[in-house]
């Protein structure tokens, strides 16, 4: 099959080869393969958009063997964006059925936590559910409590870990402000259905989200990728309504940063116990740059622990564990042999994603601010 990619020439050509995103790319790291590197990807898709070269099977190999955490990005010398043309590259393969299906269940949030009990029953009842860490039967629901911001909710992470949901909101609570949470339609953000090339669909569930946050408060979010995704609604829909919805989003850690002295004071023996080593989601590092407010966050209440693996991918990349698992397995083993050496006893990562995938490795992961709230909470 022969066509051409619709993707920006520009920013195609904008990549020069020099090499310096190498050491930062986990698939080339684990390979060594150039055609697993952000260089030999951008020349697989100069070829396809610019030669006639076919978008066969090997070309999607090629992109799908990406897990679009785009550290590239932040090593790049030229800017290139790397995450752009990787979205725009998928949008132009064919997805099969089940993938697209897939997809649409996760954006019906009914559905979803349906499915996500029948799931939870079966390993009840002792059947192994790859890919899968262990559901919740329950979950209490939550509850608003003012108007200052928005907690958003989404979807894996309102079904598999609204604990999370619940802690955060205790925080924000404990720093003096009223939570409200979303209305009809922001079942999910999309993130999913953009990184695998689904973009109507993705702009469809865009559309839905920005009409169940009415107003201007800050919209808050807890899981790093969601929060990547909303902050691009502008230039997913290209709308001047899209631009100003995103500039009202605000990683959970990036607000309370600037917060901190509202929260109650802690005395050395209440802090957390265990050291806690921090991951840094991707797209909180390489696509927000907001990581380090976990830190300031975190620092009052815990001793943290730097990894030495330079903030390099876990291997997650929302579905490209159950896509790719081999890849991403031996992604994953670097930054467990990265947290052995810290010798942290906790992992503490912004990311639902993160979370299960280092978890199924036997790790105890939390969000930053499930620390914080045990500490409030004094437990």
């Amino acid at each position: 099959m022969t066509f051409r990619l619709e993707l920006d020439d520009d920013e195609l050509s904008s990549c020069v080869s020099c090499g310096l995103c190498l050491p930062h790319c986990p698939t080339y790291r684990t390979t060594g393969d150039e055609s697993a590197s952000p260089r030999g990807r951008i020349a697989a898709m100069r070829a396809v958009q610019w030669a006639g070269a076919p978008a066969d099977d090997s070309f999607t190999a090629f992109m799908e063997r990406c897990v679009q955490c785009r550290a590239c990005e932040t090593a790049c010398p030229s800017s290139v964006p790397f995450g752009r043309l990787m979205e725009g590259a998928r949008a132009a393969l064919l997805h099969p059925w089940w993938k697209r299906l897939a997809y649409r269940v996760v954006g019906s949030h009914r559905l979803l936590v349906l499915l996500s009990t029948v799931a939870a029953l079966l390993q009840r009842a002792g059947v192994r559910l790859p890919g899968l860490p262990r559901l919740p039967l329950r979950q209490a629901p939550l509850h608003a409590s003012g108007t200052d911001v928005y907690l958003f909710t989404g979807c894996v992470m309102d079904a598999w870990s609204r604990s999370t949901h619940a802690a955060v909101q205790r925080v924000l609570e404990a720093a003096g402000a009223g939570v409200a949470l979303p209305g009809r339609g922001a079942d999910c953000c999309g993130a999913l259905s953009v990184h695998a090339g689904l973009s109507d669909h993705a702009r469809q569930l865009a559309a839905r989200t920005m009409r169940a946050f009415p107003g201007d408060a800050p919209i808050l979010v807890d899981a790093a990728g969601c929060g990547a995704a909303l902050k691009d609604y502008g230039h997913l829909l290209g709308t001047a309504e899209a631009e100003a919805f995103s500039a009202r989003v605000l990683d959970v850690s990036e607000w309370l940063a600037a917060r901190m002295d509202r929260l109650p004071a802690v005395e050395p023996s209440a802090r957390f116990g265990p050291s806690v080593a921090v991951q840094d989601p991707c797209h909180l590092r390489h696509v927000q740059r907001a990581h380090e407010h976990v830190r300031t966050v975190l620092r009052p209440f815990a001793d943290v622990i730097e990894l030495d693996d330079e903030g390099m991918c876990c291997g997650a990349g929302g579905a490209y564990s159950v896509q790719q698992p081999e890849l991403s397995t031996a992604i994953r083993d670097r930054k467990l042999s990265a947290v052995a050496r810290s010798g942290a006893k906790v992992v503490a990562s912004a990311n639902p994603g993160c979370a299960f995938h280092l978890a199924g490795a036997g790790l105890d992961v939390r969000h930053p601010l499930e620390i914080v709230d045990e500490v409030l909470r004094g437990r």
